[in-house]
This record gives C-alpha cells, structure tokens and sequence, in this order.
C-alpha cells in the first residue's frame, strides 16, 4: 500500500535527530550498568587504574569466584531475596485489597479513611518517631522489620483504586447475585481482571523492596537478618580492608599467578553491584507487557 504522505528532507532531519537524541540517552542510561560489567570480568590492576572503558580487558571470572566466598554474602543474598518476594506478595495484597474497598460505598466513614491513607504520603513523624514505633513493636532485629511497615503504600493504593473504578459495575453485581461474598469476589472476580496495574504495583513493591537498605541500617543488627544492599553499603565503605581479607583466602600460589587477578577495593565495587544489581533487572521482562497497561488504563477515566 502506498504511503498517504511523502516524507519530505524536513521528515528526514526530524526522524535522524530523535533518533540520535533517544540513542544518546539510552547510551547514558545503560553504560553505567555496562561499565560496572565490564569492570567486574577485566584484570583488576586495569580496572583499578580505570582502563577499562568500553570492553572488557583480559577477561576472567575469578572476582565472582573470590567475592562469593566472603562470610555472609550468601545470607544476605537469601534474606533478599526472601524480603523481596514475602514483601512484594503482601504489598500487592495489601493494595489491592485496599484499592477496592475504597471504591465501595457500603464501606464505613470511606472518604475520610482514604484521605487519612493519602495524606501519608505527603506528612510523616521523621525517622526517631519512626524508630520507637518500631522498637515498642518489637520489629527490631526481626525478618518482619521488612514487611509490615512498607504493606500499605498510599501511592500503590490510589492506583489499585482508580484502576478498579474503571471496572464494569456489572462484574461485581453478578457475582453478588451469585452469592460470593467480599473475599471471593475480590480474589476470583477482582485480582483477574486488574491483573496489569497488580503486575505494575509488583514491579515498583520488588524494586522497592530489593533496593531497600536502610531500615536494615536502623533496625537490624543480627548479622544473619543483613540484606545484600546493606551488605554491598557495608562494602563500600570498607572496600580497602575487604581487599585484604578476600586476598588471603586465596593461595599464596594462586596470587604468586594471577597478580591481575588479585582483589581490589573498586573489583569488590563492581562485582558486588553487579551481584545486586542482575537479579531486580530480571524482574522487568516478566512485568513489562502489563506495565504500561496498568498505568495507563489506571490514570484514564471516562
């Protein structure tokens, strides 16, 4: 089918500019990630010297090898991975749940408890007060810490909530009709049918939660309940000492070897951030295609 429209010299400059400017910015938002990759695979003696820019030199494999043996990084690793998935679960629940019983006017004083919900998340107490609620519920040091106080998100609850008022009343009447009660309705009438602002919710309830470091730095100091973001926090500050302890629990025949391969402060850095960093990226594809669904359909009405 011929096109309805030649493009003229002028469509050809406009297409060749976004072009150009939406590279440039995807260039700026992905080499980050790329530089610490390619940081973590190349001789540490370069990398430390910051030779290595743009592709990996002398590759090898050795920092996760070495880096994984440090005590406490599998733990760390565990807890969030578990923080992460328990969280997300009770976030999306908790959300979803509370989304659609905003938009029920059989609820009890509805409107001022929605408002009371919102308007946490423009006022809080500050930290200290934060702190003492925490510790007078015996959330410190406790796997819990992590879940409770972040279940309710007002942000998370608004769009549950505009999503669920797109939804034909019909659904609901039919299910009432058919004698399911709240419960059931919401789990077996509700959850699929919001399914793309769930995945949605999801994405920013796992990114949240694995990215999460300071209440562990507030609230734990059980080594055992550590996430790996604090662990990597921890790292950071004390990379140079790291260095030495991740060396000696190599051979001395092994390190006589490879003296490129010998353990520095900014290996740690980017093997560590790589080790943080691989396994939240892997979440998106999952969430992607009901991303901008979610948002979308949830901010539209009419």
């Amino acid at each position: 089918m011929a096109s309805l429209h030649k493009k003229t010299a002028e469509d050809y400059i406009i297409s060749i500019a976004t072009y150009t400017i939406y590279t440039f910015f995807a260039f700026v938002c992905v080499y980050p990630f790329y530089y610490i990759l390619i940081n973590s695979v190349s001789a540490n003696d370069l990398s430390e010297r910051g030779k290595v820019l743009f592709y990996p030199l002398k590759f090898h494999l050795s920092n996760y090898k070495q880096v994984m043996k440090i005590n406490g990084l599998v733990t760390s690793f565990k807890v969030s991975i578990l923080r992460t998935v328990i969280g997300t679960i009770f976030t999306v629940i908790v959300s979803g749940f509370l989304g659609y019983m905003f938009t029920k006017d059989t609820v009890w004083k509805r409107k001022f408890w929605y408002r009371f919900v919102v308007a946490t998340m423009y006022f809080n107490a500050g930290i200290i007060p934060w702190f003492i609620t925490m510790r007078n519920l015996h959330l410190t040091n406790n796997f819990w810490a992590y879940i409770f106080p972040v279940a309710v998100q007002p942000f998370y609850i608004v769009l549950c909530k505009t999503f669920v008022e797109s939804i034909p009343k019909e659904l609901e009447e039919a299910a009432v009709i058919d004698g399911a009660g709240t419960l059931q309705i919401f789990f077996k009438v509700i959850i699929p049918v919001i399914k793309p602002i769930i995945a949605t919710v999801a994405i920013f309830a796992s990114v949240a939660q694995w990215n999460s470091f300071q209440d562990t730095l507030l609230l734990v100091t059980d080594p055992k309940l550590y996430t790996l973001q604090f662990t990597l926090y921890q790292y950071i500050n004390q990379a140079s000492s790291l260095k030495a302890l991740v060396n000696n629990s190599t051979s001395a025949a092994a390190m006589a070897a490879s003296l490129a391969h010998a353990q520095t402060a900014t290996s740690i850095r980017m093997t560590v951030s790589v080790i943080v960093v691989l396994p939240i990226i892997c979440v998106y594809p999952i969430f992607q295609r009901y991303f901008t669904k979610g948002i979308m359909i949830g901010a539209v009405k009419g």
